[in-house]
Parts: C-alpha cells; structure tokens; sequence
C-alpha cells in the first residue's frame, strides 16, 4: 500500500513508518519532527517562525507540498491539527486529503477536544492531567473547548475512516460517541536500535532520570515527579543520583537515557508513554502511568513491570523509596520491562496491527 503519515507525536509516525517498509509497504512520513526532538521525516514540515514572512513563506510551502498529496492508499493524521497553521487551515487541508485519496485515519495521540472533554467531566478516569479526584488541577487553558476546534475535531471524527488510540485515556475519550471506528493500538518501538543492558543489584548509586519538557512539566507532572526524587537525594545522598535534562534532540535523550536505572515518566497517565517505553526497552524500571486499566485492555495479566504512582507527593515519595531500600529487585524487573516491550510495542507487530484495522475500514 501506499500511505503517507502526517505530523509526529514523539517518534510514534516515523517509528511506525519503519514497521510498514518491512512489511513491504510505500510510506511517506510529513512533519515537523515535533519540533526540537528533530524526529525523522520524509518531508520536512517545520515552520520556522511566525512573522508576516515566515507565515506566508509557510504557507506556500504547504501548499505545494499538498499538491502532490494525492492518490494515497491510507492517510493518517496525529490530530486534527497536524500542521503547524490555525485549526482552520488545518481542516480545510484535511478536506482536501479527504478528497484525493482513499482512505484517512484520525491519530487520538494527544490532547484534542475529546480528551479535553473527558477531563472536564471527571467521571470516567480517577485521575487525569486536569482533575485528581474531584480536584481540578487548573494546569492549562482548555484551548480545544473553543467553537473552532470543537467543530473541527468532531467533523474530522465524522468523516474520517477510523480513529487510533495509542493510549488507554485517548480510547475511552473517544469511544462513547465512536467506538465503531476506533481502535486501541499500543506505541511503536523499534528495538533493534534500543539495546538492552541487563540492570545489576546496585551496589553504588541508583540513576533516576527524568526528562524535562520546559512547556510541558506541570502537564506530564515531572515537576513534582522531580520535586520528590531530589527529596529522596537528600535523605539518601549515597544511594541516589538523579539525572536531569530538558528539552534535548531525541537521539541525544536516549543515548542520556540508557546510562540510568530508573526513569520516572508521565505521572497523570494509565498508560506508558513514549518515554517510558524506550526506557523499559533498554531495561530501566520506569516509575509512572501503569494502571490496571491497561494490561485489561492489552489483555496482559501475568508481566506487570512498571511501578505505577497515584499523583500525590506521598505516594511517589513512598515508592521511590521502597525502591531505594528494596535494590535487589532491580534486576528481575527489568528483564521483565524488556519483555513487556518486546511482547506488546514491537514496531513491526504494530504496524501489522495498524494494516489490520486500515484493511477492516
């Protein structure tokens, strides 16, 4: 088949692209390379700025990449605003992909008018990146619950062929009003690139890594995730070294990444996230979003790996602690993470997973 990806959420398109090209398909992948992590793309969509010039040079730019977008098998876009241009342009672009080519498929990657939704309602999830409880965490302006956007996630959900999920909470955003159309499909990793070092029973000092998104700490709760470990490196000044670093090409934060222990990722979320993933993959215990409600929908009940956290500062300290005085589990659990990773994310069983569901739409 022919498909073309548009727009990149962390790796997940161009990782995705490379399981399709061993199975034997065409792939195009269109982005910006979210940005600073510099992810691969075919086709180079970044803007690079946003005066009167840079805008209309933008532009222009996209349009004449669109010219050529034509003729696809599938198109699949992250979210509906996979271009970096206003919610309008974005559907008016999707229309035309709607138009001229055969198939087009929403990615529920990220945040959207549906997960927004979910959040605000607080009935489905007991926590989320909005409320703990009945406690509204007030990180950021719903900017998706805006007429323009609203209107402009639910027509691209009406008429698209089918939605993907790629976490638990971005299922259940969609499913009420979509389930017909949608699918949960796990985050691809390639694991050929992701060598796994077998952790050892830590005779000198843990590595607890985190990465820092500057724009996105409160979001994803590494700030308190950071608050807490630096806490525990206080109170155990031999036992701990916390590496920290932010807002680093993606290449580069891996290579960081691999020369720790312990990564702590995502606090708000049921479900591993990119991060955390490449992390168990080259057996770092990952301390963050592993609730039950996802080895369920991944129908795992026997290899639970990660160290899930309730977003509270008492239960972090609590855990982060237990592993600081409990090293020797270490070694077994991240075995087991590299084999969670292997059995579930393999980047070319996922790309047959995403083929299956584009064939059954």
């Amino acid at each position: 088949m022919k498909i073309l990806l548009l727009g990149e959420y962390s790796a997940l398109h161009s990782t995705l692209a490379e399981g399709l090209r061993i199975l034997g398909h065409e792939v195009t992948v269109a982005s910006d390379g979210c940005k600073w992590m510099q992810n691969d793309r075919d086709i180079n969509l970044f803007r690079p700025g946003y005066d009167f010039f840079n805008s209309v040079k933008y532009l222009g730019k996209v349009h004449k990449i669109f010219a050529k977008f034509k003729g696809y098998d599938i198109v699949q876009i992250k979210n509906p605003s996979f271009l970096d241009l206003n919610i309008k342009r974005n559907l008016n672009f999707y229309r035309f992909l709607l138009k001229n080519n055969s198939k087009v498929f929403l990615g529920a990657f990220g945040t959207d008018y549906f997960w927004e939704k979910l959040c605000i309602e607080n009935k489905t999830l007991r926590y989320s990146d909005l409320f703990i409880g009945e406690k509204s965490l007030d990180i950021y302006k719903c900017e998706w619950q805006g007429s323009q956007f609203k209107d402009a996630n639910i027509e691209v959900a009406e008429t698209c062929n089918g939605i993907i999920s790629c976490l638990y909470e971005y299922y259940k955003s969609y499913e009420p009003l979509y389930k017909s159309k949608l699918a949960y499909i796990p985050l691809p990793i390639n694991t050929d690139l992701l060598p796994f070092k077998q952790k050892e029973i830590q005779e000198d000092k843990i590595k607890f890594f985190i990465g820092i998104q500057k724009l996105k700490s409160k979001l994803k709760g590494t700030d308190l995730l950071l608050e807490e470990v630096l806490k525990l490196q206080k109170v155990y000044p031999k036992e701990v070294l916390v590496n920290k670093v932010t807002s680093l090409p993606w290449k580069e934060y891996v290579k960081m990444m691999s020369e720790s222990d312990v990564i702590l990722d995502q606090l708000y979320s049921y479900t591993p996230a990119m991060n955390g993933l490449l992390g168990m993959a080259q057996g770092l215990v990952l301390v963050g979003g592993g609730e039950p409600e996802i080895y369920e929908l991944i129908k795992e009940n026997y290899n639970r790996p990660i160290i899930n956290v309730y977003p509270s500062k008492d239960d972090i300290y609590i855990k982060l602690e237990e592993l600081i005085q409990n090293k020797k589990i270490i070694p077994e659990i991240s075995r087991k993470s590299r084999e969670f990773v292997e059995q579930h994310h393999s980047y070319i069983q996922v790309a047959q997973q995403y083929i299956d569901f584009w064939n059954s739409k």
